[in-house]
């Protein structure tokens, strides 16, 4: 994947610290800025940093098959999570791009972000316990 702007990681920071705060406004208020700012494609990024969040640095590089059952039956924004985590861990950028541009053409992209935010929050929190 091309570099991601060092701008970038400081917005996933504060995305998740508002989120881990609750402040969903100022989540929102942060993607509305990275989009202003360096337009879908920052949200991209935005959007890949999280996923690394969930994922996270430990992991090994290899294929990876991810286990979410009931996945088919999910609402979208679940569904688009699953998958985009998933190739962020595949590194199958191909695969996230297109995830990502399926959201915007179903005009979903707002609540997958949301809900990859809350998945992330999620994810640092199981791991602090």
């Amino acid at each position: 994947m091309a570099s991601i702007p060092s701008e970038v990681y400081a917005d996933a920071q504060l995305v998740l610290t508002s989120a881990l705060a609750g402040d969903t406004d100022r989540v929102v208020g942060t993607f509305d800025s990275v989009v202003a700012r360096l337009g879908m494609a920052g949200a991209y990024d935005l959007a890949w940093c999280l996923a690394a969040t969930m994922v996270g640095a430990d992991t090994p590089a290899g294929a990876w098959t991810l286990d979410f059952p009931g996945i088919d039956e999910a609402q979208y924004d679940a569904r688009w999570v699953a998958r985009f985590v998933s190739a962020y861990a595949n590194a199958d950028q191909s695969t996230a791009a297109a995830l990502f541009g399926a959201a915007i053409e179903d005009g979903q992209l707002p609540e997958c972000l949301l809900s990859l935010v809350t998945s992330a929050v999620a994810t640092l929190r199981r791991r602090a316990a």
